[in-house]
């Protein structure tokens, strides 16, 4: 693993490099921070670059402002800028060492020295630095050697670095599921166990935004383990299923072994029961957007899914429902034959409309919504064949429905 970042894509774009050089002087300049660096040496993607600068706030607006960078004074009070340079967002954090801590946030003094900052930071591995020029990183925790060997652990006493912010028991586990290799960390693990008490402290928007997180990784399965097997859940999910972890590899499996997506809603419904009250009651407390609470409803709901029904489910509830009904409900060869019956197949639109059903001798009423439901469920039930090849069934439910009329 190269101990540079120097040769990384997204450190020597444009943007980047004025806002870079806009904050050095002689005296040296910023440098990047956290995500940024440890992805780089792991040979992943960046998307967002944070940097770390001995300034003070004021002094890196006015030096922004001075260069023509955007700045925009996102979190000033705990020393946080952001510049906006060529349509990307940076943001430039001064060094800071916590003066008080409540387990939600921390009450910071400002700082010149770079291992104070590093050090109120939650893991070795996002305490790493990179000089802003020549790329070189510093690891001031031993950060470098766990990131080599999938260690994921607190900076200094985990007890302490728990009880500063309690999220970070949930963002262990986040992390232990995108880099851990072998065994979690024991100590780290006792520390997030003891602690768990204070997930009670934290907003539910930020336990749910922490917890999607995690869930959303590509194999978050031994985390799930980990969390069950420690009680991690019980402050703010006591509703969670018994079988919630092997339910999660299950759904894990299945989705590799036929190249499917990471189903957010999917793997939610894994710590819940199939019972709709319980998934709307947990959405509820946890502050659920709108259109994820209508998807979780739509798949404990109605019938399980079968080779029979599971295109109907496809054909009112969409195929990502179904399909994600299927990974969760159906036993391995019912999965499979759900599968088969929803690949490359385009849910069809229902062409016949009421005054289809009028052309037919239905008088207009109530009497169309009716028959109108019973050509499409029959419709539904012949498998969806093309409109043209199922009028003159139509015609014959509807000869049916006028005859049952007039003996009624």
């Amino acid at each position: 693993m190269s101990e540079n970042i120097l040769y990384s894509e997204w450190f020597n774009v444009a943007g980047l490099r004025s806002v870079i050089n806009a904050l050095s002087d002689a005296d040296g300049g910023p440098r990047i921070v956290g995500g940024a660096v440890r992805d780089s040496l792991l040979g992943l993607s960046v998307s967002d670059v944070d940097l770390a600068t001995k300034l003070v706030p004021t002094e890196v607006i006015r030096r922004l402002e001075g260069a023509g960078i955007k700045s925009v004074p996102t979190g000033i009070e705990h020393g946080t800028v952001t510049a906006v340079s060529d349509g990307k967002n940076y943001e430039i954090t001064t060094l800071r060492r916590d003066v008080a801590t409540d387990g939600r946030r921390a009450v910071v003094a400002f700082s010149s020295d770079w291992k104070d900052d590093a050090a109120r930071r939650d893991f070795t591995i996002n305490a790493l630095y990179a000089d802003a020029h020549s790329g070189e990183v510093y690891d001031y925790f031993s950060g470098l050697p766990d990131l080599e060997q999938g260690i994921v652990r607190f900076i200094g006493d985990a007890d302490q670095r728990i009880a500063e912010d309690y999220l970070r028991i949930l963002r262990y586990f986040r992390f232990f599921a995108r880099f851990g290799k072998g065994d979690a960390d024991p100590d780290a693990i006792a520390a997030c166990a003891k602690g768990v008490h204070g997930l009670t402290a934290l907003s539910r928007e930020r336990i749910a935004q922490e917890l999607t997180r995690l869930i959303s990784l590509a194999n978050p399965t031994l985390s799930m383990k980990l969390m069950v097997d420690h009680q991690i859940f019980a402050p703010f999910l006591p509703e969670l299923d018994a079988s919630a972890a092997e339910r999660m590899a299950s759904i894990v499996d299945r989705e590799v072994a036929h190249s499917l997506p990471v189903s957010l809603p999917a793997r939610l419904l894994t710590l819940l029961p199939r019972e709709a009250a319980v998934v709307d009651r947990v959405s509820a407390r946890l502050k659920m957007s709108n259109r994820l609470r209508e998807q979780l409803a739509h798949r404990v709901t109605g019938e399980l899914p079968s080779e029979v029904n599971i295109r109907e489910i496809a054909y009112r509830k969409g195929i990502g429902c179904a399909t994600d009904a299927a990974t969760l409900y159906a036993n391995s060869i019912e999965f499979e034959l759900c599968l088969a019956r929803l690949v490359n197949w385009d849910v069809p639109t229902f062409g016949i409309r009421g005054g289809d059903v009028i052309a037919m001798g239905v008088p207009a009423g109530p009497m169309v919504a009716k028959t109108l439901q019973a050509i499409e469920q029959a419709w539904i039930s012949d498998d969806f064949p093309a409109i043209d090849n199922f009028l003159s069934k139509s015609r014959q439910i509807v000869g049916a429905l006028l005859s049952a009329t007039k003996k009624a």
